[in-house]
């Protein structure tokens, strides 16, 4: 068999066209590591130093900011236990960054980086809103809850003033630039889940019922804190303990409220992404409001239930570890049963909505695989 001769470079073109070059491999970060982000993983790092270097001072018995008759000094346990676990949840925001901007970060399973993430967004977005609206209450000469147990007006002191804000600050920081990073991240790695408007979505998987049923249950269950720190939020006292129906300020009326906008916002979220769409068999009226809600990119619902779900979940969970682990030497101090119950159902929603936003994402992937 005669081989074929090579061909002249002035023969005829070959009329089909020539196979593409293998398109060289993909670099091993999931990135290219732009200037910005470099400066935003160098804010989020420096942003931690303060909180770490503070904590540590206190667990090896310093007493930097820390007055004289401060009630943190009469529970050395409990103070070093505290402060020992919030050491190690700041050093978690370091981890993060790290992950967010290292070449392994994209080898890191989803579920690893999601939960983490979750949590931090969860406790720094009420930080993130709340320090700079208690700001604004005490530039309209609104009395604040600060480095006094009781509030601005007086009372026995508990941090030096300059604490509160160095602390504060620092959150801030973390939270803005460890949020920036990780959607930077997360479009590269996951945008394609999140393209379009809620009304181009499919029509939900097999699990449809079950999971407006969860939707439901979680708008349900939210009713309770809703309804509780809406109270708290208009000047009512029910169910506060004595101490804390004592000592509220200004800005406890404004946090309390934040606490309402996080709950709906979860449960918006969560109802926008179930019951998208309504069956088309039956003859039921059509709310109002589904064909705006349809008109919304789909990235607006999961940052509801995403910022939301995290911010009532784990503050939920946090105040309910703190009404736990908290001295009971005081009895006028010792949360109420009704507070117990606020702070548990808040985040069992919270934890309720981001397993649906979840399952969402789970379903979105297998669709667009």
């Amino acid at each position: 068999m005669t081989q074929p001769l090579p061909a002249s470079p002035a023969a005829a073109p070959s009329p089909l066209p020539a196979a593409p070059s293998s398109p060289p491999d993909p670099p091993d970060a999931p990135f290219a590591l732009s200037r910005s982000r470099r400066a935003l993983r160098l804010v989020a790092l420096v942003a931690c130093v303060p909180y770490l270097a503070l904590k540590v001072a206190w667990i090896c018995g310093s007493r930097l900011g820390i007055p004289e008759g401060s009630s943190l000094l009469d529970h050395r346990a409990l103070m070093v236990f505290a402060n020992g676990l919030t050491v190690l949840m700041d050093a978690g925001v370091i981890v993060l960054v790290l992950l967010l901007t290292r070449p392994w970060g994209l080898r890191t399973p989803p579920w690893l980086l999601a939960f983490p993430m979750w949590a931090a967004t969860g406790l720094l977005v009420p930080i993130m809103a709340g320090f700079p609206l208690q700001l604004l209450v005490r530039a309209v000469g609104g009395s604040v809850r600060g480095s006094s147990g009781s509030g601005s007006e007086g009372g026995e002191p508990f941090l030096a003033e300059w604490v509160f804000g160095v602390v504060y600050t620092g959150f801030i920081l973390q939270g803005a630039a460890l949020g920036a990073l990780f959607v930077l991240y997360a479009r590269d790695r996951w945008g394609h889940l999140w393209r379009g408007r809620v009304g181009d979505l499919p029509h939900p998987g097999a699990g449809v019922r079950g999971g407006r049923a969860a939707a439901v249950a979680a708008a349900l269950l939210a009713t309770v804190p809703l309804t509780m720190h809406l109270l708290w939020a208009t000047g009512s006292t029910a169910g506060l303990s004595a101490a804390l129906a004592g000592e509220r300020t200004a800005d406890f009326h404004v946090l309390e409220f934040l606490d309402v906008l996080y709950l709906a916002a979860a449960v918006v979220g969560a109802l926008t992404l179930t019951f998208r769409r309504l069956p088309t068999r039956r003859a039921l009226p059509v709310p109002p409001v589904l064909p705006v809600l349809q008109r919304l990119p789909v990235k607006v619902p999961l940052a509801l239930v995403w910022a939301g779900s995290g911010a009532a979940g784990c503050w939920g969970a946090w105040l309910l570890l703190a009404s736990l682990i908290g001295p009971a030497d005081d009895l006028s101090r010792q949360p109420t049963g009704l507070m117990l119950l606020t702070y548990s159902v808040q985040m069992i929603t919270g934890i309720l909505v981001a397993a649906l936003g979840a399952r969402f994402l789970q379903e979105r992937a297998g669709s667009t695989a």
